[in-house]
Formats: C-alpha cells, sequence, structure tokens
C-alpha cells in the first residue's frame, strides 16, 4: 500500500527561479519608487506570502515602519501598500519571463512522482497573470504540475491559510492530509502545510531561506554551502517543518523511506 498519495510543490525558489530572485528585485524597486530603501533580509523575510500581504508585513517592521514615519510624516496605510503593490506588479512582470530557469531535480523528481501514480498540484504567492508567465516557461522547460491554485482561486486567502492546499486536494481527488506532501523553500510554505494538515518538508538548495541566485551559489566553497545549508535547515524546522532536504532529488528518497516505516513520523 502507497501511503503518499500526492505532492504540492511551491513555485519560486522551490521548483522556478533559483534563489527566488524575481521577487526580491521587483519588491526593492517598489519601495525604492516610494523612497525607502530595504533590504535583501527584509525582503525575504514574508517571502512566500500573497504580495499584497508581503507589503503589509514589511511596512510593519520596525526600521521600514519608522523610515515611512520619516519620509511622510505618518504610519503607512492600505492606500500606501496599494500604491507600492502598483508598482511591484509591473516591476515583477517585467521580469518574470527571465526567471523561469527549472531548478536541479524538479523534472527527474515529478518523473519518479508519475511512475509511482503520486499526483503533483502546486501553490503560489503568485497571481494568476504572474503565473500564466511563469507557467508557460516552465512547461517549456519541461515542469508541469497537474494542478496551480492561487489566491484568486481562494478569494485572497493566500499563505498561511490553508486553503490553495485544499483546493489542490479537492481538484487531484485526495481525501487524506496525512498523505499529501507539501514542498517549499520559505517559512510561509512550512505555515501553510502545518495550517492544512499536510507533510511539510523544506528544501534548501535554490531556496529564498538561503537566498543566492545560481551564479553566487556555484562559486562558494563546499564548507560555505554547508554552513548555509545547514543554517537553513535549522530555519525550517523552527518554522515547522516535517521534513529538510538539501536538494530537490532527494525527495523520492523521503517518500521512499516514509513507506518504508509505514508513514509513521
Amino acid at each position: 500500500m502507497k501511503f503518499i498519495k500526492g505532492v504540492i510543490f511551491d513555485w519560486a525558489g522551490t521548483t522556478v527561479d533559483f534563489g527566488s530572485t524575481s521577487p526580491v528585485s521587483a519588491f526593492k524597486e517598489a519601495f525604492r519608487r516610494a523612497g525607502i530603501s530595504v533590504t535583501d533580509q527584509e525582503v525575504r523575510a514574508p517571502m512566500g506570502l500573497l504580495k499584497r500581504d508581503h507589503i503589509k508585513t514589511m511596512l510593519a517592521m520596525p526600521r521600514i515602519h519608522q523610515s515611512w514615519i520619516e519620509a511622510y510624516g505618518k504610519a503607512p496605510d492600505a492606500n500606501d501598500t496599494e500604491r507600492i503593490y502598483g508598482d511591484f506588479e509591473p516591476a515583477l512582470m517585467a521580469v518574470l519571463d527571465r526567471h523561469c530557469d527549472l531548478l536541479p531535480g524538479i523534472v527527474e523528481t515529478t518523473a519518479y512522482l508519475r511512475a509511482n501514480d503520486i499526483r503533483i498540484g502546486s501553490t503560489t504567492g503568485f497571481t494568476k497573470a504572474m503565473m500564466a508567465v511563469v507557467g508557460t516557461g516552465a512547461r517549456q522547460a519541461g515542469y508541469a504540475p497537474e494542478t496551480l491554485q492561487t489566491a484568486d482561486d481562494t478569494g485572497g486567502f493566500g499563505r498561511p491559510w490553508p486553503y490553495m492546499i485544499f483546493g489542490n486536494m479537492k481538484q487531484l481527488g485526495l481525501l487524506n492530509v496525512r498523505t499529501v506532501i507539501k514542498v517549499g523553500d520559505t517559512a510561509s510554505d512550512m505555515a501553510e502545510a502545518r495550517n492544512a494538515g499536510v507533510i511539510a518538508v523544506g528544501v534548501c538548495e535554490g531556496s529564498s531561506m538561503i537566498g543566492l541566485d545560481r551564479a553566487s551559489w556555484n562559486a562558494l566553497e563546499e564548507q560555505k554551502r554547508q554552513t548555509l545549508l545547514k543554517d537553513a535547515r535549522s530555519r525550517f524546522y523552527a518554522a515547522g517543518a516535517d521534513f529538510v532536504i538539501n536538494r530537490m532529488n532527494e525527495l523520492p528518497l523521503l517518500i521512499e523511506d516514509l513507506e518504508a516505516r509505514g508513514h509513521t513520523l
């Protein structure tokens, strides 16, 4: 008997866009246009959330919040969130088609899942319009999950709400949350998985949790890579991960291990 019936993947930083670099550049540009300088670390902290929620979270960060007050003489409000989002979306759309590269191991991993009758779904913090670009690029490169759910499909309830996962399960005919794995590269992915009751798996290499593009990662000495992987693993577990894998090609091994021990966590 197979215990694992479905795997639901995140997109940027998990299956495409090594290092999840496209949203970072767009957020930084949108805040720059508002006169506020933000760091990569500040941008990446809420990564994986619905993009408006991401902006709200950033505006609530003490340093950014204080910078906004100093620049505008008032605290940021909903209109300011919309103003920044209005700059963010076109900035992201302008670069998305250059960030559809597949992460190593995803093609082989999805081939394994299909060969073992494990259904393949996906959730994202991107909108449907954004995913029209990303999905096309990924499909042309060889990756196409069976289903996709965005917050547009759930009335705006993106991560950490569980409804995008439930939408995938409904479409794929998956009955039991404990037979489903969610794989992602951010703390919000782990929160989404925990709230849905599915198995939460963090993937380190190429993740926003590490935050390096492919060239920067490849240029690192092995000892530095291992240090970053160890730190990312700790942060994933702190965020609620059930399991953490270093890279995508380890997912089939994890599934085989779960099957061998009768799926006991």
